[in-house]
């Protein structure tokens, strides 16, 4: 008897002792169910929906996700650099120029070398965001690009700046154990990560007024100041299994291929599980423009990345938009009104007719000094 093809052509992949390669690292979420149910659940799909699964589109992400971490498990998989980079590659091509890893400028082939034979506690992480120039990579959906950002994050709202926008993008290099301790990404951005090779786990937390820091991470009052364990070995060791069990964690590993979302004000932490290569990308989606607003508004102490000739980010943001955007600004600057008045009525709910005097009062104090690099992406 003749058996109908499966309309996207599945097939068995045959006998699992007999092959190298586990299909089971290729299903995502799917991993954890048993064959028999997945088998059901992909007779149940038709076409459409199957060749849908695994995708999101711009209006998912503004309605459903943009305040939600996950994974992409398909679009980096397009990119000429997941296609051809590798370590041997990018010696090849790149290694005698510069990078910056931390403190630090060195050639590649000198930060390769160090990659793979050191045995340090906690490896220096090569994070450069001169990496498109340097490496001469064209950015965007068109023919002969290197990689483009994915299109379910649609807009991209900081681009107004143009040539003045702040750094927003990264060559993140590492051997396993290296990463980035606890941070929130600059300026209220969101910011999605590829990984090219290797993998990372990721711990994240939500950053509402009603949230905790992360454990282990101490922070004052206007988030100006950070502390936490000196290294992600320590933290991990003291305070992991305590971070699990706190409302909000969410945690993920993102494979070769895939690429994380991280919602602007997140607290994340990131660590190498192998040695990896990976680029990311700061970006200001529609829903979060207040935000951004807002921080470069209140915050100015606390803005980064913009060079020395822009004295203020926020007027220029706002005359940038509403020379491009002007329907979007106005609507924006209305929900900061909103949002300022809501703040100021939990306040005073918090704190009573005498708030403030009691606080000032009060013997509990933070000093802590500033824990976080500033351009850790």
């Amino acid at each position: 008897m003749l058996v109908p093809a499966h309309p996207l052509n599945v097939k068995p992949l045959g006998n699992a002792f007999a092959t190298d390669d586990n299909i089971r690292t290729k299903a995502g979420s799917f991993a954890l169910f048993p064959d028999e149910l997945i088998v059901q659940i992909m007779e149940w799909l038709d076409p459409l929906r199957l060749l849908q699964l695994g995708c999101t589109y711009a209006k998912d992400f503004a309605d459903s996700w943009v305040d939600k971490p996950f994974i992409l498990t398909n679009p980096v998989r397009q990119w000429r650099i997941y296609q051809e980079w590798s370590t041997r590659v990018l010696l090849g091509k790149y290694g005698e120029i510069a990078f910056r890893a931390e403190a630090v400028d060195w050639p590649l082939k000198v930060y390769v070398d160090y990659m793979l034979n050191n045995s340090d506690e906690s490896p220096l992480y090569l994070f450069d965001r001169s990496f498109v120039e340097k490496m001469d990579l064209k950015v965007g959906n068109h023919d002969r690009s290197h990689y483009w950002p994915p299109d379910c994050f649609g807009e991209d709202l900081f681009n107004v700046f143009e040539g003045q926008r702040p750094d927003w993008r990264w060559l993140i290099v590492g051997p396993e154990r290296s990463g980035s301790t606890f941070h929130k990404d600059p300026n209220a951005t969101s910011a999605w990560n590829a990984v090219l090779a290797g993998s990372k786990y990721w711990i994240m937390f939500p950053s509402k007024p009603s949230d905790p820091a992360p454990p282990g991470v101490y922070v004052s009052e206007d988030q100006s100041e950070v502390t936490s364990p000196l290294s992600i070995a320590e933290w991990l060791i003291g305070f992991h299994a305590e971070a699990r069990r706190t409302r909000g964690c969410r945690e993920g590993i993102c494979n070769e291929g895939e690429v994380l979302h991280v919602p602007s004000g997140w607290w994340h932490l990131v660590v190498n599980l192998s040695p990896s290569i990976a680029i990311t990308q700061n970006f200001v989606p529609r829903a979060h423009l207040a935000d951004a607003l807002a921080f470069l508004k209140d915050k100015p102490d606390q803005v980064s990345g913009f060079k020395s000739d822009v004295k203020d980010p926020y007027d220029l943001f706002v005359a940038k938009l509403k020379e491009k955007h002007p329907d979007l600004l106005q609507r924006s600057l209305a929900e900061l009104v909103t949002l300022g008045g809501a703040r100021k009525r939990k306040w005073a709910e918090l704190t009573g007719p005498n708030g403030d005097e009691e606080l000032r009062s009060s013997k509990f104090s933070f000093g802590f000094r500033d824990g976080d690099e500033e351009d850790v992406p």
